[in-house]
C-alpha cells in the first residue's frame, strides 16, 4: 500500500483481567466496513476475552467506494494493517482472519510467501466464501494448500457460498492443521434466526469459540 493511500483502525484492547498476550486483526466483508455491527460485536467479546483486536478498512471503503478492490490490493492493504497491529500492541506475530471476503484475504496472506516473515499465528474464517452463490464451479480454494498455520472455519449449515459438505473435501488434504466449526440451521450471517436475541446468542458462542482457539494456538506457538 503506498504512503498515499491510508486508511483507519480501531484497536480494541483485552480486559486486564482475562489477557491471552495474542494479537488478532480482524478485516470485514465486502459489503460492510470495520464500523459494522458485526465487527464492532465480535471485536468488543473477544476483547473482554482476553484478546488484543485490530479492525481496519479496505482502502475502497474507507474511500467510499461499493466494489473491492483487485485481490491484490486487498491484500496489500491487509498486510499494512498486520504491521499496524503489531506496532499498537508492541507484540510480534498475530492471528488474522475476517468476516466473508476479510475471512479470504487474510487466507491469501497466510498462503503467501512471506506468511513467515508476517509471523502468522494462524487464520479464522468467519463464514468463508468458497464460491459465488449459485456458482459452484467458481472455487475459491486453490490456493489453500499453500497455508502452514492452523486454520478455524466457522460456516453456516445453509451458506449460499459453500456449505460445510462442500469445504470438507477441500479442507481434508491440507497440510495445516484445520478446524470446521458448523453453524446449525446459520446462513451467511452465522445465524440461524433473524430474532435479534438468538443471533446475539449464536454470536456470543462464537465469540467464545473464536477466543479459546486463538488462546490454544498462542499457548502452543
Amino acid at each position: 500500500m503506498s504512503s498515499s493511500e491510508t486508511t483507519t483502525a480501531l484497536a480494541y484492547r483485552a480486559a486486564d483481567r482475562v489477557a491471552a498476550g495474542a494479537t488478532f486483526v480482524l478485516a470485514h466483508g465486502a459489503g460492510v466496513g470495520q464500523q459494522s455491527a458485526f465487527i464492532i460485536d465480535f471485536a468488543r467479546g473477544l476483547s473482554e476475552r482476553g484478546i488484543d483486536v485490530l479492525t481496519f478498512n479496505f482502502l475502497y471503503t474507507e474511500q467510499g467506494r461499493r466494489i473491492p478492490d483487485r485481490t491484490v490490493k486487498l491484500e496489500a492493504c491487509y498486510r499494512a494493517a498486520v504491521g499496524a497491529a503489531q506496532q499498537h500492541f508492541h507484540r510480534r506475530g498475530a492471528f488474522i482472519g475476517g468476516k466473508s471476503m476479510g475471512g479470504r484475504i487474510a487466507t491469501y496472506l497466510a498462503a503467501a510467501d512471506d506468511a513467515e516473515a508476517l509471523a502468522i499465528r494462524g487464520v479464522v474464517a468467519l463464514g468463508y466464501p468458497l464460491h459465488p452463490p449459485g456458482k459452484p464451479q467458481q472455487l475459491r480454494s486453490a490456493h489453500l494448500p499453500d497455508i502452514r498455520v492452523p486454520v478455524l472455519i466457522v460456516q453456516g449449515e445453509r451458506d449460499p457460498f459453500g456449505t460445510p459438505d462442500e469445504l470438507r473435501p477441500i479442507l481434508t488434504p491440507l497440510r495445516a492443521p484445520v478446524t470446521l466449526h458448523v453453524v446449525e440451521g446459520g446462513d451467511h450471517s452465522l445465524a440461524a434466526s433473524r430474532q435479534k436475541d438468538r443471533v446475539a446468542a449464536t454470536w456470543v458462542s462464537l465469540q467464545e469459540l473464536v477466543a479459546g482457539w486463538i488462546r490454544a494456538h498462542h499457548k502452543e506457538g
